[in-house]
């Protein structure tokens, strides 16, 4: 499946799904195993991740939009500007802040192995 087929419009997505939204800037192993998780919570909905703007960026919103839609757990990946109230979700989970979180220790542990 080429799953940049799962890079939707914001009408394309069911009611009644989990809303992610997040940077999906540097994607994890934590990453994939906390949407799994989110995911498990509610499994008859399908889960749609929303790719937010960011400034300094890693990778275009396009490019963290293919991210996200290679990870088998997402069922639909929105990279435009929305109203979440549109999509009608029965749950948005907001994950930029862990996003930011997990790339500034990445970028620290990058940073302190080029030190050595």
């Amino acid at each position: 499946m080429d799953t940049r087929t799962k890079i939707v419009a914001p009408d394309q997505v069911p009611p009644r799904c989990t809303v992610v939204t997040g940077t999906f800037d540097v994607i994890q192993a934590q990453d994939a195993r906390e949407l799994a998780g989110i995911r498990a919570e509610d499994p008859q909905h399908p889960l749609c991740a929303v790719v937010l703007p960011l400034a300094g960026e890693l990778l275009p919103r396009r490019a963290r939009a293919e991210l996200a839609a290679a990870l088998r757990v997402i069922d639909y990946v929105i990279a435009e500007d929305i109203a979440f109230d549109t999509l009608k979700p029965t749950r948005v989970v907001r994950l930029e802040e862990v996003h930011a979180a997990r790339k500034r220790q990445l970028m620290e542990h990058v940073h302190s192995r080029q030190s050595r």
